[in-house]
């Protein structure tokens, strides 16, 4: 059978595109082809399960336009299909006068960007709603919430199968070529001929890109881990709402922080280090190939020289329990070693071009026969269902 469109990847952005294509038209030929077991197994189903409410992305970004977006649609969607979240709220906390700056920076963007009721608090104003947290000022942000990606993914993919759509497991892409107007996209079980494809391969988007593009692309996907600790459940009452520091505006990552689970529990962290495989999610995992793509990557090597002080420090709170507590006593002083139990860990899909940026916006790249989502890192979760329209609008386009 040829299909229409052929989208590659099971994760929560790959889901909700195929959705968005075939609400839109519903009589479209749509393949989703995902090499795990089931939806959600990398990014989406490893992340802490926030609801993001746009504060920090520059606004008219591509991630301030669908964070918002995606806000609302993924509310009314679980409203309306039973699933559970809670909008919580977050506070952002500067502990240091030097961070107040940036505090106001978030602040405006925040307005910019639509927020309502954002409010600054001071330090006892803080200590009134997080009776721990230490923090000379912080802005409330009550749209934040927390919620399971893995829950939603899954529904996601239940309404693309009660849509007449497909989803084949288990089966990884191993080559896409193009011959007449048409691509065949050959798998470890089988190929398939398709009008388009889509790619939302997360940590491969970059190499399946490069399937269906006859000159190099200019960015490389470099795996970051993101290692988590959870609090004792005696010590959960320490955490009220999420809580998180001032971010560095240079660093792509936000810090560690706390966040309430929507199952139970207290998370802390993530820290960012550089993973020895794409799906690094263990200290341990190693694969000789990837590491040395990474390493081999200018881009890659520009990084590494401008970070080399944070990245050092990173790995050092990787590997001791006393420096990842002592980054999370900035927010709460009375926290100790003992009150941490490991947790898991996610790998970030960051983007790096071959200048050495770490790109902070979504990246989509198209040509004549694909179209890649290359970069669609935290809030992609949240945007999911807005990146879903935007990719769809671009491949019904396409189709007529």
């Amino acid at each position: 059978m040829r299909y229409d469109v052929v989208v590659i990847g099971g994760g929560i952005v790959g889901l909700a595109t195929a959705l968005k294509i075939k609400e839109q038209k519903p009589r479209t030929r749509l393949l989703v082809l995902e090499k795990e077991s089931g939806p959600a197994k990398h990014q989406t189903g490893n992340n802490s399960g926030v609801i993001h409410s746009g504060l920090y992305y520059k606004p008219g970004s591509l991630k301030a336009l669908n964070c918002i977006g995606g806000y609302n649609e993924l509310l009314a969607f679980c409203d309306k299909e039973g699933i559970e979240y809670d909008l919580c709220g977050k506070i952002v906390v500067a502990t240091r006068e030097e961070q107040l700056p940036i505090l106001d920076t978030l602040f405006q963007r925040g307005e910019e960007n639509g927020l309502k009721n954002l409010v600054y608090l001071s330090g006892d104003e803080m200590r009134e709603i997080e009776p721990h947290v230490a923090g000379i000022k912080g802005i409330k942000v009550p749209q934040t919430g927390i919620i399971d990606y893995k829950k939603v993914s899954e529904k996601y993919a239940e309404k693309i199968l009660e849509l007449d759509g497909q989803i084949r497991y288990n089966e990884r892409v191993t080559s896409v070529s193009e011959l007449n107007g048409a691509s065949t996209v050959v798998t470890t079980k089988g190929s398939y001929e398709t009008t388009l494809v889509v790619n939302c391969g997360g940590l491969y988007s970059d190499k399946v890109a490069q399937m269906t593009e006859e000159e190099k692309i200019d960015l490389k996907i470099i795996p970051f881990r993101g290692e988590y600790y959870e609090l004792k459940p005696e010590k959960q009452y320490l955490v009220k709402h999420l809580i998180y520091p001032v971010p560095d505006p240079n660093f792509p990552f936000l810090g560690v922080h706390f966040t309430r689970m929507i199952n139970g529990g207290v998370e802390a962290g993530p820290n960012a280090v550089l993973a020895f495989r794409r799906e690094g999610y263990k200290k341990t995992d190693f694969k000789f190939s990837e590491l040395a793509e990474t390493l081999m990557w200018p881009g890659f090597q520009k990084v590494a020289a401008k970070y080399w002080k944070t990245g050092m420090g990173e790995y050092y709170r990787s590997f001791s329990k006393a420096a990842f507590t002592k980054a999370l006593q900035a927010l709460i002083p009375e926290l100790q070693a003992d009150d941490l139990i490991s947790g898991g860990a996610g790998v970030r899909a960051q983007a790096c071009d071959i200048t050495g940026g770490l790109l902070d916006d979504f990246k989509i790249i198209e040509n004549t026969q694909s179209i890649n989502v290359c970069n669609a890192p935290s809030p992609a979760a949240t945007s999911s269902l807005a990146i879903g329209q935007t990719v769809s609008e671009m491949v019904l386009k396409r189709l007529d």
